[in-house]
């Protein structure tokens, strides 16, 4: 029997989760293994979650700039399909009409042939 694995894509939400978590990890080995007193470790840990904190807005932005970048491009896509299936409507609105344009003269002259 095969198994099937599972794949994880690598987008915003998952990379902003690994590195929230990575920093959590980091910040409690940090004050586990801490040789310093109290008032530095509180120091330490302060300006690490700044720099935590800036890391992650940063990256948040960066994905939130990805999303908008693909949103666009995919909005663009769509109207240029829009557009040609407008386009291809219209193409045979005009062959039906004229079908029923030519079956209408043939109508006509059979009625006048008659």
């Amino acid at each position: 029997m095969a198994t099937k694995k599972k794949i994880h894509n690598n987008n915003p939400q998952n990379i902003l989760i690994g590195l929230l978590a990575g920093g959590l990890v980091g910040a409690v080995a940090m004050l586990l293994f801490a040789p310093q007193s109290g008032k530095q470790t509180r120091d330490l840990l302060e300006e690490k979650s700044i720099q935590l904190r800036d890391r992650t807005t940063k990256d948040i932005k960066k994905a939130v700039k990805q999303i908008r970048s693909q949103t666009d491009h995919i909005t663009a896509d769509v109207r240029e399909k829009a557009e040609e299936l407008k386009q291809l409507g219209q193409e045979k609105l005009v062959e039906q009409l004229d079908r029923v344009s030519a079956a209408l003269d043939t109508g006509k002259m059979a009625v006048e042939a008659a």
